[in-house]
C-alpha cells in the first residue's frame, strides 16, 4: 500500500505532529507500506505572523492536484487543517478521492488564547473539514469524547509511541540544585509554561524549548534555567537528569513529551485534563492535581522504575499499525495486515 500524507506541519518544526509523521514513515515499510508526503517544502511559504518559526505554505489547487496524481497513492491522509490541508480537502472532494484526516491540535482553544474568535465558529469550520472525510484519527479517548460532543463523526483511535532506546534512565549530566523540575515544549501561550514558572518550588526549574515567548520568559523569570531547543540525545540527557516533569498545558490533545519523560524514568506532574488523564490515568507514574505545585511535590516520591515500565507500553510500531488499520478500514481495504 502507498499512502500520501498531506501536512502543513513539517521540519524544521519540532512538535508532536512532525514527530508522529516521522515515525510513521520510519515504521511503515515493516508493514509493507510506503508513505509519501506533501509538505510546505513543495510550495512557496511565508512566515506565520507572530510565530516566524512556522512557515505558511501558499498552495495552488492545480499544484496540489498534480501532486496527488503524481503520488499514485492508494490512500490520502490529510494530517493538518492548514492551507495545504484545506486545498487538498477541496481537491479530493472535487475529484472524488476519499481521504482520512487526523486531529492533532485544539486550534479553537489556541486561537481563542490569542484572538477574540468564538469557539463555536472555529469548531464549526473544523467540523466541516473533518466530517467530509472517511474518518478522523484522534490520539486519546478524552479527545474523542470531546470532539463527539462538538458534532464530529467517524472518529478513529490513533495513539502515540516513544523511542524507549533513546529516552531511557541514565546518569545525570546536569548539575543544577535539586530537586530539578523540568518543562519541555514550545514557549508559546497555549503551553501555559508561565503556570510552571510561577510555582514556588524548591531546587531548580529547567526549561527546554523555543517559541514566540523565548525572549520574554527568561527576563521575567531569571531564576529559571532556559536551555533552548534540544533534540535527540541532548534532549534525552536532560530528561534523565531531572526529578519531575511538569506539564502545565491544559490544551494538548496527547503530549508525546509525557511519554519521553516517563521512558526516561521521570514522574509527571500535571493538571487533570485531556492528555495527562489518558497517558497517566491510574498508572501511578504521575500526580494529576488542580494544584500544580502540590502535584509537583508529590511526584517526587514516585519510583522511577514505575514510570519507565508504564512508558514501555507505548510503542511507535503499535501506533503505526493502528494508523494503517484505520486507513484500511476507512477505504474498505483488508484490515488486520498491521497486526
Amino acid at each position: 500500500m502507498r499512502i500520501l500524507v498531506v501536512t502543513d506541519a513539517w521540519r524544521p518544526q519540532v512538535n508532536g505532529v512532525v514527530r508522529s509523521l516521522e515515525h510513521l514513515a520510519r515504521e511503515a515499510p515493516a508493514f509493507g507500506t510506503e508513505v509519501a508526503f506533501l509538505t510546505p517544502d513543495d510550495f512557496p511559504t511565508l512566515p506565520l505572523p507572530g510565530y516566524r518559526e512556522i512557515r505558511l505554505a501558499l498552495p495552488r489547487p492545480d499544484a496540489v492536484r498534480r501532486a496527488i496524481a503524481a503520488a499514485h497513492a492508494d490512500a490520502v491522509h490529510i494530517a493538518t487543517e492548514g492551507p495545504i490541508g484545506w486545498v487538498a480537502r477541496h481537491v479530493c472532494r472535487k475529484d472524488g478521492h476519499p481521504f482520512t484526516t487526523s486531529y492533532h491540535t485544539r486550534f479553537p482553544e489556541y486561537l481563542a488564547a490569542r484572538l477574540p474568535v468564538p469557539l463555536a465558529l472555529s469548531y464549526a469550520a473544523l467540523r466541516r473539514f473533518h466530517n467530509s472525510g472517511e474518518g478522523t484519527m484522534v490520539g486519546s479517548p478524552s479527545l474523542a469524547r470531546d470532539l463527539a460532543a462538538h458534532g464530529f463523526s467517524k472518529l478513529m483511535p490513533w495513539s502515540r509511541g516513544v523511542d524507549a532506546e533513546m529516552f531511557r534512565p541514565r546518569p545525570p549530566s546536569l548539575r543544577f540544585p535539586r530537586p530539578m523540575f523540568l518543562f519541555v515544549g514550545r514557549l508559546a501561550v497555549e503551553k501555559n509554561v508561565e503556570a510552571f514558572l510561577r510555582l514556588d518550588l524548591p531546587g531548580s526549574k529547567v526549561v527546554v524549548g523555543d517559541g514566540p515567548l523565548r525572549d520574554r520568559l527568561p527576563a521575567q523569570f531569571p531564576d529559571a534555567h532556559f536551555l533552548g531547543l534540544r533534540t535527540g540525545e541532548a534532549l534525552a540527557e536532560v530528561y534523565a537528569a531531572a526529578d519531575v516533569f511538569v506539564f502545565p498545558s491544559r490544551t494538548d490533545t496527547f503530549g508525546i513529551v509525557l511519554l519521553e519523560a516517563l521512558a526516561s524514568g521521570l514522574p509527571v506532574a500535571a493538571f487533570p485534563v485531556m492528555g495527562p488523564l489518558d497517558v497517566i490515568g491510574a498508572s501511578g507514574c504521575g500526580c494529576l492535581d488542580r494544584d500544580l505545585r502540590r502535584a509537583a511535590l508529590l511526584a517526587l516520591d514516585i519510583p522511577r522504575e514505575v514510570c519507565r515500565r508504564h512508558a514501555l507500553g507505548f510503542t511507535w510500531r503499535n501506533s503505526v499499525g493502528q494508523f494503517l488499520d484505520n486507513v484500511r478500514q476507512a477505504h474498505g481495504l483488508f484490515v488486520g495486515a498491521a497486526e
